[in-house]
């Protein structure tokens, strides 16, 4: 194993460094040393999504992107998303459109979703089933996700910032 090193990352608009072995998974270190906790470990392959974040504009598995890689890239995270008296357009969609039950999922949902409107703020229903399709959802809110996301996106091209 390699020792630890400073790591610098960018993470929310925020430099931070944090001393680390350059294969801990990226995860480790936004739930462990920078106390974010929106990305989840849930299968720990880059399989289920849970663990999303945007990094350089692109939704990434963060259990599965170690700490070198993401060193110098920027990283945003659903706390850099929106506050609770500001929030996201695709936050306030899932809100709105009750796109939650457990929630597990709702970080890598709401992460994705992000992503694929900042590439295509005008996607049709087929574009989101794909981009989404690697998500997993458990509890069966596919239709409120679906729903909440083409809110987003209409509200977004109008120009609105958040929830009525």
């Amino acid at each position: 194993m390699r020792a630890a090193r400073p790591i610098q990352l960018r993470v929310n608009g925020q430099a931070h460094v944090v001393e680390a072995e350059p294969r801990t998974p990226l995860l480790f270190l936004l739930r462990n040393d920078l106390c974010l906790n929106s990305p989840k470990y849930g299968c720990g392959l880059g399989e289920c999504g849970a663990c999303t974040v945007i990094i350089d504009g692109i939704a990434a598995r963060s259990c599965v992107v170690s700490a070198a890689s993401a060193e110098g890239r920027e990283i945003v995270t659903l706390e850099g998303l929106g506050t609770i008296d500001h929030l996201h357009p695709v936050q306030a969609a899932f809100i709105e459109e009750q796109a939650a039950q457990c929630g597990y999922c709702l970080n890598g949902m709401i992460m994705t979703a992000k992503a694929l409107l900042d590439r295509d703020p005008d996607p049709d229903e087929a574009s989101i089933r794909n981009e989404l399709r690697f998500n997993l959802c458990r509890c069966g809110t596919h239709i409120e996700i679906l729903r909440a996301v083409m809110t987003a996106a209409r509200r977004m091209r109008e120009g609105a910032s958040a929830a009525p």
